[in-house]
């Protein structure tokens, strides 16, 4: 259950390819997210899954079986979308129980089911509740809730969590993968904030322009970027990334250090710099230091307590253990 193949799928509009032919594996109970910069086509790949948009060549597979051509409504696939997708007029319960009725299960069944996802999903005392009642958060919950009731294959969510303030989204962030670790389900997760991807998945996917960059875990992805793109994509702040002259001291096109692997000093080390915009977090500190070895000022992640003014000079070395090296294509070197 829940195993999903795409075998050289590509999309296209017309004479634009937004999707170039991609193969990816997604197997039965994974917490897969697919994350890049807005236009990447995560949205689109995700439709194509579900069968809302139509595949231009390629096969898609569900639990070994060819679902190119099947309509989405025999997929097994259950969609939560970023809009929550609700009807306003009907109460919680009966919003839960829709896509239910809609396949013709005895009344029954139907409470069964309602009752068990709102149990779930700490929705038992709203059921009677309509949706202008609720708390986005809530909203979410019901619309998760009404696709837990068809025991799909696989649950698929785009954005879901967008329309959220920064403390729902947390929330609903643990919520969501929480529901996972009990449900055991595959779960494909479109998102553009990789803070959620490195923190849900269990398998990360990054997209540019169609193209997948890289697929691993978040610690795989973190501590061995592919290329350039994932460095620079995946990680908050994200990884300086130095060419020129310095670059060439270490065989490379390109050299990346993350912020908490930098330390900082007033008096010595191996570049010197400036402090520019200084970001106090409580336990951290982010520090920008303007270098002569990189036009953009590099990021440096400090302790709290450290406090440095506008302008100082300091002292910046890089841990040798954790530079990481890019040829002139952009791609890792070992």
């Amino acid at each position: 259950m829940g195993r999903i193949v795409l075998d050289k799928v590509k999309k296209s509009f017309g004479e634009v390819t937004v999707i170039p032919p991609l193969d990816l594996e997604i197997n039965d109970g994974e917490f897969v997210v697919f994350v890049g910069p807005s236009g990447c086509g995560k949205s689109t790949l995700l439709r194509l899954i579900a069968g809302l948009e139509d595949v231009s060549d390629g096969v898609i597979q569900i639990d070994g079986k060819d679902a190119t051509d099947v309509p989405p409504a025999k997929r097994g696939l259950a969609m939560v979308f970023q809009s929550y997708a609700l009807y306003p007029h009907m109460t919680v319960r009966k919003n839960i129980a829709f896509p239910l009725r809609m396949a013709g299960l005895d009344q029954a069944e139907q409470n069964k089911r309602v009752e068990q996802a709102a149990a779930v999903l700490n929705l038992t005392d709203y059921l009677e509740r309509r949706p202008g009642q609720l708390s986005g958060g809530q909203r979410q919950r019901v619309a998760i809730g009404r696709a837990i009731v068809r025991e799909p294959a696989a649950f698929l969510f785009d954005e879901p969590l967008s329309n959220l303030d920064a403390a729902l989204r947390v929330g609903m962030r643990l919520e969501i993968s929480e529901l996972h670790k009990r449900l055991k389900t595959t779960m494909i997760y479109v998102t553009h904030d990789q803070v959620e991807a490195m923190t849900m998945a269990d398998k990360i996917v990054v997209l540019q322009a169609g193209v997948i960059e890289q697929v691993g875990s978040p610690l795989e992805l973190y501590s061995r970027p592919r290329n350039t793109f994932v460095a620079g994509f995946i990680g908050s702040p994200k990884m300086n990334l130095i060419g020129g002259a310095e670059a060439q001291k270490h065989n490379a096109q390109t050299i990346g250090i993350r912020p908490e692997h930098i330390e900082i000093s007033t008096t010595e080390g191996m570049w010197k710099g400036t402090v520019g915009v200084s970001e106090h977090l409580g336990s951290d500190t982010f520090f920008h230091v303007q270098t002569p070895i990189s036009e953009e000022p590099l990021t440096v992640r400090a302790t709290g307590e450290m406090s440095l003014g506008y302008g100082a000079d300091v002292y910046l070395t890089p841990r040798p253990e954790f530079l990481h090296r890019f040829d002139a294509q952009g791609l890792r070197i070992e």
